[in-house]
């Protein structure tokens, strides 16, 4: 193993100096479901995946993010294999709990997240966690568990079992999105809000991409409510899982076996696909039309939003890990931000208005 470059590092919460690029590690799960949807990655490749993970190190990557439901404990073995090669102080270990019950009554249960928590320090090959999230705003009925929750993984933290606690961004419990109508559901703002007055989070996770559209008015995004709260962003999904790299070609749209989320994404299907193709033809033609050009764009994009946060890219082949990490270089000029954000504002409700085609064709069974 080669020691790892000296990139240009960020200063995080609790002190975790890391690359501004982490290696989000869902993928490496493999194909899984959980809570009666397919929730894993049906494209990943174990040998694929360590090359990666040796790379993204290689390129001077030490944050790697994952979570005791990708692949349920798989990702986690994946990464503890590679973890055992290199000095532990030399990576930043992410991992989340929540979403992985096993057999106990809720997942937030005390004694079900020590478990949980003992298996991933298992898994991980290691003997503390430098982020732990809390990883859905489910605390059972009335919050049943959401005290004794914070309590528990407070408590981690005071044994040195983990050093920061971090907790979702405003979003939805997973199944929220298929089974409740949309005017039923619930304010996702104000549910973050009371949370993290409960809980004060370290560090938000958060899905932020240059497709995600600008917030109400009054309404602070995800860098105003990380600023409030004193914590720092890990940003999931900068490149919208592919679709801001231009890789799919909706006259031949990607097959996903059993056990990919991807199935159940309307982006994915030749006509969205026809839509994200043409929204980003004015990007190819100011930026460049390869891959590479518009993953800078994307993940400078989103580093430019605060410096405070970091973010995470996945993964199925090390080629798109030193890609990725290549990326990171000359910052948009204010007009080139501005550009990005208008073209790419466009192609957003393009896509929503297509999203929601697609979800009442599904409903109505055609």
């Amino acid at each position: 193993m080669n020691a790892p470059q000296s990139p240009p590092r960020r200063t995080l919460a609790r002190g975790l100096s890391v690359h501004p690029i982490g290696i989000g590690a869902w993928a490496l799960g493999g194909p899984d479901h959980n809570l009666g949807l397919p929730m894993g990655w049906s494209t990943a490749d174990d040998a694929a995946s360590r090359r990666g993970l040796e790379t993204a190190y290689n390129l001077g990557a030490n944050l790697i993010d994952t979570a005791d439901v990708y692949g349920h404990g798989h990702s986690e073995r994946l990464i503890g294999d590679f973890v055992t090669t290199v000095p532990r102080d030399t990576v930043v270990l992410s991992s989340k709990v929540g979403y992985h019950r096993g057999t106990a009554r809720h997942a937030y249960l005390p004694s079900a997240m020590r478990r949980q928590l003992e298996t991933t320090l298992e898994n991980l090959r290691t003997d503390h966690l430098d982020i732990y999230f809390l990883h859905n705003a489910d605390f059972g009925p009335d919050d049943r568990y959401l005290d004794e929750a914070v309590v528990q993984i407070r408590d981690f933290q005071r044994q040195g079992l983990v050093t920061a606690v971090g907790m979702r961004g405003p979003h939805r419990y997973a199944t929220e999105r298929v089974t409740v109508a949309k005017e039923q559901r619930d304010d996702k703002y104000a549910r973050f809000s009371h949370l993290a007055e409960k809980i004060r989070p370290d560090y938000l996770a958060a899905r932020f991409n240059a497709l995600t559209p600008p917030q109400a008015a009054g309404r602070p995004d995800i860098f105003g409510l990380a600023a409030s709260l004193e914590a720092s962003v890990l940003i999931n999904k900068p490149l919208a899982q592919g679709l801001l790299t231009g890789k799919y070609d909706p006259g031949q749209p990607p097959s996903f076996a059993p056990g990919d989320h991807r199935l159940r994404k309307a982006w994915f299907t030749p006509g969205a696909l026809k839509i994200v193709q043409d929204g980003l033809a004015p990007l190819r033609e100011r930026f460049g039309g390869t891959s590479a050009a518009l993953t800078r764009v994307a993940l400078q994009y989103c580093l430019q939003q605060a410096d405070n946060a970091v973010v995470l890219v996945g993964f199925t082949r090390p080629e798109q890990v030193a890609e990725n990490l290549n990326a990171v270089g000359t910052p948009l000029t204010a007009d080139e931000l501005a550009f990005v954000r208008d073209t790419l504002s466009r192609l957003q409700q393009n896509l929503d208005a297509h999203s929601e085609v697609f979800l009442d064709e599904k409903s109505a069974g055609r």
